[in-house]
């Protein structure tokens, strides 16, 4: 996901580019943001993808610009994994 920046509170922020992570779960899809710690759900991936950045960009909305800073400098973007013994 990709926004590129966003104008809050009298000034621009610039958005890298977001991960979004669908994993099953119980019957649904979940979606996460994990840079913003944003989720949502759908009963398909297609719904669950579509549910996730309508609530990235409700999220972005209402937050303060200090938030969206604080939680861009926290990271939590998925890393590949690397296995010593597989």
């Amino acid at each position: 996901m990709n926004i590129g920046w966003i104008y809050k509170d009298g000034e621009v922020i610039e958005l890298p580019s977001l991960t979004a992570v669908i994993q099953p779960e119980g019957g649904w899809f979940a979606s996460t943001c994990p840079e913003l710690g944003v989720a949502s759900q759908g009963k398909t991936r297609k719904e669950a993808h579509a549910l996730r950045a309508e609530a990235v960009e409700l999220w972005l909305e209402a937050a303060s610009a200090k938030e969206i800073r604080r939680r861009l400098k926290l990271g939590g973007a998925a890393q590949p994994l690397r296995l010593a013994h597989a």
